[in-house]
């Protein structure tokens, strides 16, 4: 083998070319002990609460406790290959996860990696995973609609850019499925979304994953996804992670969506970890600083002032109850921080009203400031009507002779309970929304069969799309409900009304055995 002395020389001129004379330090501790997703380090007398360490293998960890002779290191991977004795460096640097348009349309994990197998993201650049929310003067007033695409939350609890709505209720009464209409939603608009799922079966990942991309939402959606079977670190810091994604996009002026799934399985996973690390527990075993957890996370969303961008993160944490109680320790922390909540319930969800909002408990504290002009003047009345219906419907119950005003009022009200339901996966744009509560609350629907007026509302719709597609295009344009757009609105709807009543009347009869 013959050695070309001219490659050699060029490599060494390189080499001296590229050198720079700079010595690279870095503290070097040794694990004490290892376990339950945790170590605990000695030697790392400099580290700072927060930082990355590095185990043999390439398995990084987070600095989370410090004592006086060690240091506590959740670990962020495959703790079963960390030993006792291994060398731990320390990085200087703080826990970050890749940002930018490389992460939208994937499904990766709480550090950034891939889990959809389309290859690795290719990000310019990160961001630190915890962050300062922004202060007092950086905001502004939550006063531009999100549209949930669900007629019973933009009727009654409004969201709003920047705001933070609590879903809660019992495990399957629909929580996720309020997200993910909402989610869906947003296609074709200008709001990016992220997914957090945190604690969640493989399984249910998986069909939400399925579910955006059927419905084309994947396009500007990101999934990261802390499974059940994941270690509890990565599933505490999964939501830090996703609120860092779309602060990124906030930054630069545009407008985000994150959904939290769930902030109850986040606390046990951080309870689980501080009482390993021998941190005090408090109420119901969890640490004393666990309102801290959310609420620094939540105070994250926010709508910022025209000076800082204008751009908006808007938060859908959701909590699950056992049993319906909402005064259990996590549950009244979130809704404290939160600025409403949607309340499912389960009697509801099982009665077959699905979205199973209890309209009662449900509160919106943005209220109409979220709404657009025509939905603030459709739905005003609406909630003290299902309200009052409610009341009426128990002491029906009773079995007391009704007179004819307070059946009327029973009547509109069942057809109202049935107007406000929706299948999943079909959210509604304003301007039909507009026009069912319109037509329910004005007793379009009360000659209307109760089980029918579904199926009136579907032809309603398309009625107005193909034959009075100028209304429609008003309420969408403008926004509002002027006294000329409701007097063509209501001449549309009688129109409406005679239609659908002869082509019932004209229907064949059913024909019974």
């Amino acid at each position: 083998m013959k050695f070309k002395a001219d490659e050699i020389a060029s490599v060494l001129q390189k080499e001296i070319e590229d050198f720079r004379g700079q010595i690279e330090t870095s503290e070097v501790g040794r694990v004490l002990e290892v376990g339950d997703g945790i170590a605990r380090v000695y030697g790392l007398s400099n580290a700072m609460a927060g930082e990355m360490v590095e185990f043999p293998g390439g398995v990084r960890g987070q600095v989370f406790n410090l004592e006086e002779n060690s240091v506590g290191v959740i670990i962020l991977g495959d703790y079963l290959k960390i030993s006792e004795g291994d060398e731990v460096r320390s990085t200087g640097a703080l826990l970050s996860v890749p940002v930018g348009d490389a992460v939208i349309g994937r499904v990766i994990d709480p550090l950034g990696n891939p889990l959809d197998g389309k290859g690795p993201i290719v990000a310019t650049e990160s961001r630190p995973v915890e962050h300062l929310a922004a202060g007092v003067a950086g905001r502004q007033p939550v006063k531009q609609p999100l549209q949930s695409g669900i007629k019973a939350i933009d009727a009654m609890t409004p969201i709003g850019r920047g705001q933070r709505q609590l879903i809660i209720g019992d495990r399957k009464t629909g929580k996720t499925a309020v997200a993910l209409d909402t989610i869906i939603n947003q296609k074709g608009g200008d709001v990016i979304c992220v997914y957090v799922a945190c604690g969640q079966r493989a399984a249910s990942i998986t069909g939400v994953v399925e579910a955006l991309e059927a419905a084309g939402a994947m396009d500007y959606s990101i999934v990261i996804s802390a499974t059940a079977s994941d270690p509890a670190p990565l599933q505490y810091i999964a939501p830090y992670a996703g609120a860092a994604i779309a602060e990124h996009f906030m930054m630069q002026g545009k407008h985000t969506l994150v959904v939290y799934d769930d902030l109850s399985k986040q606390a046990q996973a951080y309870r689980q970890l501080s009482l390993l690390m021998r941190r005090p527990p408090g109420r119901e075993a969890y640490p004393g600083d666990v309102f801290y957890c959310h609420s620094r996370l939540l105070e994250r969303a926010v709508k910022l002032s025209d000076e800082l961008g204008g751009g908006s993160m808007t938060a859908l944490p959701i909590i699950e109850t056992l049993e319906g109680e909402v005064s259990a320790y996590i549950p009244t922390n979130v809704i404290s921080i939160t600025d409403g909540q949607i309340y499912l319930e389960p009697d509801l969800f099982f009665a077959g009203v699905r979205p199973a909002i209890n309209v009662g408990i449900s509160v919106s504290r943005v209220g109409g400031n979220a709404q657009t002009k025509a939905m603030k003047k459709v739905s005003g009345g609406l909630r003290l009507d299902l309200a009052a219906f409610r009341e009426l419907e128990a002491f029906a119950q009773l079995g007391t002779e009704l007179d004819k005003a307070t059946q009327a009022q029973l009547d509109r009200g069942y057809r109202m309970v049935e107007l406000l339901k929706q299948p999943q996966f079909r959210p509604l744009s304003v301007p039909d929304q507009v026009m069912s509560i319109y037509a329910g609350t004005k007793g379009y629907f009360d000659q209307v069969p109760v089980s029918d007026v579904l199926a009136a509302e579907v032809e309603m719709h398309q009625f107005m799309a193909e034959q009075k597609s100028e209304v429609r295009d008003k309420i969408a344009e403008t926004g509002a409900l002027d006294s000329e757009t409701e007097e063509a609105l209501k001449n549309a709807l009688e129109e409406f009304k005679v239609q659908y009543a002869a082509g019932k009347s004209s229907a064949p009869e059913p024909v019974t055995a």
